[in-house]
């Protein structure tokens, strides 16, 4: 079952009540790097009192769920062993419903998918020579020549070749690193056999999230629209992207069929709070104070509000123009991008841009921003040339005097 997101779809009521579990991503959600996102603890026990049962589901298949749960406690966030889904418990699963129990399997990895292996009954070696039936590989740091060495051998002689996820790349703070998706291509290119994939995009870590939790009618919460919410769109499954980890509002905008989030946030407090609805009208399409439309092969926003409003309004006109592109060419909805390129897109982008420093210089100022009309050259130097453009937008944010 495949999903697709014409626009960012409206919820009259806060998604913590609709959705009976959450189903999260956990770098760029709830925490990035060695911080917790603000405001993330907090959201997700206001969810968890209105009902929603949350569970923390990765493609990391180095930790195992304890060290897992243990961090998000360290952050705030009241997490046990069990709410913990990971790709190595995905992978094993795959593993183990293709072979008997007790099976032998090279394991190329961490802890975490060591630990896995054994909890689906089988048995994990580390030499080829033990002729084990199956070739599990997870990133771990720890990966060596000797261990794909023996997994391509195992691999050649006709072992299933599973992996825990296909990421190609690790996010780190010196950039980003080789992640599993790029290691697994030694054991691939030596045998020339493909391997099964757990982890997202793809199904079973879905699957696995689903059998462990109870999930009837979960949502995907993630901030990778090639992870999570390609995820979601595969497998049937509501998805809401956040904008506090990798995904910029550029990117969303841009974002393949595939990949369109049915909910769009600025954080987790978007599970809390219903999600206007988008509404089409003389050609535009707005949400709330926003408007976009197309003029020519460009797209305009006008108005003004929440930034996250406007980026509702900027995806629904950018999906359906590309959605009507493919059905004018005859092909799968969506194929064909229409006029929807950075270019065409950017003044509108960049008009979000100055919502978001316009709250923050009211912010900064204790809400009277009218530095701006009265000292133009401060303003400048403090806060760069685009203070003009700005200054036009005080009469729909300003609390009183400019009205």
């Amino acid at each position: 079952m495949t999903s697709i997101a014409q626009a960012p779809r409206g919820c009259a009521d806060p998604l913590d009540v609709v959705y009976d579990v959450g189903l999260l991503d956990l770098d760029g959600v709830v925490y990035l790097g060695g911080s917790a996102i603000p405001g993330a603890a907090g959201a997700l026990r206001n969810a968890e009192a209105a009902g929603m049962r949350l569970a923390y589901v990765t493609n990391n298949a180095f930790r195992t769920p304890a060290a897992i749960a243990a961090l998000l406690t360290s952050f705030g966030v009241a997490a046990t062993p069990d709410d913990v889904v990971t790709s190595a418990q995905a992978a094993a699963r795959m593993v183990a419903e293709r072979l008997p129990a007790g099976a032998t399997v090279l394991v190329i990895g961490g802890s975490g998918l060591r630990q896995a292996v054994r909890h689906q009954g089988l048995r994990p070696v580390t030499s080829a020579a033990d002729r084990p039936q199956a070739v599990i590989q997870g990133y771990s740091p720890d990966v060596s020549y000797p261990m794909l060495a023996e997994g391509a051998l195992a691999v050649a002689a006709g072992a299933l070749f599973v992996a825990s996820n296909g990421d190609a790349t690790l996010p780190s703070r010196r950039g980003r690193q080789p992640g599993n998706g790029s290691l697994i291509q030694v054991i691939a290119t030596a045998t020339g056999v493909r391997p099964l994939v757990a982890g997202k995009p793809e199904p079973p870590l879905h699957r696995e999230s689903v059998l462990r939790t109870g999930a009837k009618h979960p949502l995907i919460v993630g901030d990778r629209l090639d992870t999570d919410i390609e995820a979601g769109s595969r497998v049937g499954a509501d998805s809401m992207l956040v904008l506090t980890g990798v995904t910029s509002p550029a990117e969303a905008v841009l974002a393949p069929p595939f990949q369109r989030p049915v909910y769009l946030a600025e954080d987790l407090t978007g599970l809390l709070e219903p999600h206007p609805a988008v509404t089409s009208q003389d050609g535009g399409f707005g949400c709330r104070g926003w408007m976009a439309r197309w003029d020519t092969d460009r797209l305009e926003l006008t108005g003004g509000g929440e930034r996250i409003d406007g980026l509702r309004a900027l995806c629904a006109a950018a999906w359906a123009d590309s959605l009507a592109a493919g059905a004018a060419d005859g092909q799968v909805s969506g194929a064909a991008d229409g006029h929807v390129t950075g270019e065409s897109v950017r003044a509108a982008l960049r008009r979000l841009d100055d919502t978001r420093l316009l709250r923050r210089l009211i912010t900064a100022r204790g809400g009277l921003p009218c530095m701006l009309f009265r000292m133009p050259g401060r303003a400048a130097r403090e806060h760069g040339d685009r203070t003009g453009a700005v200054a036009t937008m005080l009469r729909a944010f300003c609390p009183s005097c400019c009205r």
